[in-house]
């Protein structure tokens, strides 16, 4: 006879700690004068980035896909002369449940008019620390370059290294260098020492605001002036991330050539490229107005205001019950 485990995994506790927490955002934006939103999970386009994977459904004789971020309709909407916005909604993303994972999970994200990446960091850390003060705990914010965080910990320039430079770095510091890691893709060695490495110094005493990121790991944010950085953060909680951050590029031009060069990164990796987002292309044509915008993983989130150390027991029904 197979056993059936229906009930809930997260307890009671920690559900109305929840909706404690989902009533404090939403009092923190209305108390902004910034707008909830509501915008489609399912899209006939999906994201090109490499490194996340969209479910793919069908709509009639139409391959759609459920959403990994609302971000592309929520720009669409500044486009369209809506407010400062936020939306709380469900995203999903085709990767393994895990200790941090869930193929389905909650999504915060924000977009604030005329801000740029730092303001929004500073709007960022005042909502963290308000959240972590209403569940009784003390949480600081150190905001630290991600320059900085790789010469404090490894001693090397990520904005002047190559990837033999990254290789030496490993292997001087007895980093394990994973089979099947890119002979030429650098963000790809930075990406791996930025987990093994800097990432694992990041005090559980506060919220690291990592900043500045290297040019070629923009995404979707604005290049700076001297074409070296990426006006992009991330917050992290120990080595845990908790949200992504930009100011956020209006280029209409820029930003169908780097969808792709996403799909042709996609190509070699042996993936399928995606279908772009023409309304999203069309409303930045029409005009975004320049904004910052942000995402924070709420169950993550929860896991923190919570002390859990793992996802599912912050969340009802995670997929291995679902």
């Amino acid at each position: 006879m197979s056993v059936h485990h229906w009930q809930a995994i997260a307890d009671i506790d920690v559900m109305q700690h929840r909706a404690r927490m989902l009533q404090s955002i939403r009092a923190f934006f209305a108390a902004s004068d910034v707008l909830e939103v509501d915008t489609p999970s399912l899209s006939a386009a999906a994201v090109t980035d490499l490194h996340i994977e969209s479910f793919a459904t069908r709509m009639r004789q139409q391959t759609c896909y459920l959403q990994t971020s609302p971000e592309y309709p929520m720009k669409r909407l500044l486009a369209s002369g809506f407010p400062s916005i936020y939306q709380i909604c469900k995203v999903y993303r085709r990767e393994e449940a895990g200790v941090f994972h869930n193929p389905e999970f909650n999504l915060l994200e924000w977009y604030r008019l005329a801000f740029d990446y730092r303001q929004l960091m500073t709007e960022v850390g005042v909502l963290l620390q308000q959240l972590s003060a209403d569940a009784g705990q003390k949480i600081d914010c150190i905001e630290l370059s991600y320059q900085q965080a790789f010469m404090q910990a490894v001693q090397l320039d990520p904005l002047n290294t190559t990837v033999e430079d990254c290789r030496q770095c490993c292997l001087q510091r007895q980093i394990e260098i994973p089979q099947g890691i890119s002979e030429h893709d650098l963000d790809e060695w930075l990406d791996w020492i930025l987990t093994q490495a800097v990432a694992v110094n990041f005090s559980t005493q506060a919220y690291t605001l990592l900043y500045d990121y290297p040019a070629s790991q923009c995404a979707l944010a604005k290049i700076s002036d001297d074409g070296l950085r990426a006006e992009r953060f991330e917050v992290f909680y120990g080595e845990l991330e908790l949200a992504n951050g930009f100011t956020e590029l209006t280029d209409a031009t820029e930003q169908r050539q780097r969808f792709a060069a996403d799909n042709q990164k996609r190509k070699k990796a042996g993936l399928l490229p995606m279908p772009v987002d023409e309304h999203f292309l069309a409303a930045l044509e029409a005009g975004l107005p320049e904004c910052a915008g942000v995402a924070i993983g709420l169950e993550r989130l929860l896991m923190v205001l919570t002390a859990k150390t793992r996802l599912s027991e912050v969340m009802a029904f995670p997929f291995s019950r679902a």
